[in-house]
């Protein structure tokens, strides 16, 4: 890593321990440099302003998730299998204490900006991804979801609303025993909607 590389990394660090602290109205780049143990030339020179350093800390999050979601779709595994693989892409994020705290932080500001938690909202990708799997298991024939978008929705609200929201609120990390449990019994549920065995049985009656 170079310097430059380096005092960046120091700055960013230095500007979530701020922001998570003080907030973002009451965030001062003066004690980001202090934080950093910067100039505040050099962090100006990295980032021209406030909200600029801190769109980069969003973006430091959409890259997290997004990376995790970075796998490629089996059609040799079983359905089960394959979606409890694709709720651990969701799943590993949630065990990890930097995320957890960094997912706090911005939260905390995009419920006060609008503009900012539709541009954080625009940088991640997961939706997608959750959709376009859920589509192709569809086309196999191994999921039943008229609305893969909806159905993707849905499958991830399973698992954030026991797994990330109420850790979110209580500043806790889970541990991955409790998130492997929600992400079992979430596609338990979702199969038991979409899956092509309970449609079936749910026609024949």
């Amino acid at each position: 890593m170079s310097v430059s590389d380096q005092k960046k990394k120091q700055i960013v660090e230095a500007a979530i321990a701020e922001f998570q602290e003080k907030g973002y109205a009451g965030a001062s780049m003066d004690r980001i440099s202090e934080r950093a143990q910067v100039s505040k030339r050099t962090v100006y020179n990295h980032f021209e302003s406030k909200d600029v350093l801190f769109r980069a800390i969003n973006q430091c999050l959409a890259d997290q998730i997004n990376s995790a979601l970075e796998l490629s779709y089996d059609p040799d595994l079983p359905i089960r299998d394959a979606l409890v693989r694709l709720g651990w892409a969701e799943g590993e994020l949630m065990i990890n204490p930097c995320f957890m705290s960094l997912a706090r932080m911005i939260m905390s500001e995009t419920i006060r900006d609008p503009e900012l938690a539709a541009d954080m909202n625009a940088r991640m990708t997961k939706l997608v991804v959750f959709a376009e799997f859920i589509e192709r298991a569809t086309k196999e024939g191994k999921l039943k979801a008229e609305d893969p978008a909806v159905a993707a929705e849905q499958f991830l609200g399973l698992i954030k609303s026991r797994a990330f929201f109420p850790n979110i609120y209580a500043a806790r990390v889970p541990d991955r025993e409790e998130i492997g449990k929600i992400i079992e019994e979430s596609v338990d549920l979702f199969l038991a909607r979409y899956g092509v065995a309970s449609v079936a049985k749910t026609a024949a009656e």
